[in-house]
């Protein structure tokens, strides 16, 4: 019988709550994310807990807003590469050869761009929104998904279930949707939550530079670069978001990275 790891457990405890906020933000932030008002770089108080930023607008409801834009789009841009990258690696890894040392190129030229620097070339070419930067956080993060993908179905190949169905005369393709697959459904998986801190940590990246999804949006990278300029009086307006950030990247990481016990 399997356990879940503690650190799996707490991962999926702090998901659980990140989840909720999304879902009910409209519930819990107690303004209008977007409402401008006169009190303008208000210092936490009952009425504003983090304070307010040098629109009126209330810290702690963006925050909780922010959530939505920073999960929505690291859960699209997790799913595009597993979708771009898993196939190239089942077919690379299976069939090897020249098809193999072609993919192979592909994917290392890829991984030898910095990923920052490649999602800032994409983004400035697409523009700027939820749906280009979910499109270009998976692209530039489906090369890793493939060469991962590549490495384990190396191993599944070799194995005596694999040998046997081949010597029934099954196809390549029926024995990669029943035996490969279902092998390394696991590593894609485990690297799907990977793949989603890093583009929540891309994303607030790309938002301090200002190529993130455009205001009046609640984004937490960006309310961390309109915070810095007021760091020494009023830090919460960048540490809150920064926060946030960090929190849920560490939370897909344990998901990610920790293993069933048994």
């Amino acid at each position: 019988m399997t356990k879940i790891s503690p650190s799996r457990a707490v991962g999926l405890i702090l998901l659980t709550i990140i989840a909720i906020v999304a879902i009910f933000a409209p519930l819990l932030a107690p303004y209008n994310p977007n409402a401008a008002t006169i009190d303008v770089l208000a210092p936490p108080s009952s009425n504003y807990l983090l304070g307010t930023d040098s629109l009126g607008r209330d810290v702690l409801s963006r925050i909780i807003y922010g959530t939505r834009i920073s999960l929505q789009v690291g859960l699209a841009a997790a799913m595009v590469a597993i979708l771009i990258g898993a196939p190239v690696g089942l077919v690379a890894g299976y069939f090897r050869g020249r098809l193999d040392f072609f993919l192979v190129q592909i994917i290392d030229l890829f991984i030898a761009l910095p990923g920052l620097v490649l999602a800032l070339i994409i983004t400035a070419m697409l523009g700027a929104s939820v749906e280009n930067l979910s499109i270009t956080l998976g692209v530039v993060t489906a090369p890793t998904v493939a060469r991962l993908i590549r490495g384990q179905v190396f191993v599944v190949r070799e194995a005596l279930f694999v040998e046997a169905a081949r010597a029934t005369g099954a196809s390549s393709a029926w024995i990669i949707r029943h035996h490969v697959l279902p092998n390394v459904a696991r590593t894609i998986w485990a690297q799907l939550a990977i793949n989603v801190s890093y583009a929540i940590f891309t994303l607030a990246s790309l938002s301090f530079l200002g190529l993130g999804v455009p205001p009046p949006a609640s984004d937490w990278g960006g309310m961390v670069r309109d915070g810095a300029t007021f760091l020494p009086i009023l830090p919460l307006l960048s540490l809150g978001p920064g926060g946030a950030v960090a929190l849920t990247v560490f939370t897909f990481y344990l998901i990610g990275s920790s293993k069933k016990q048994s």
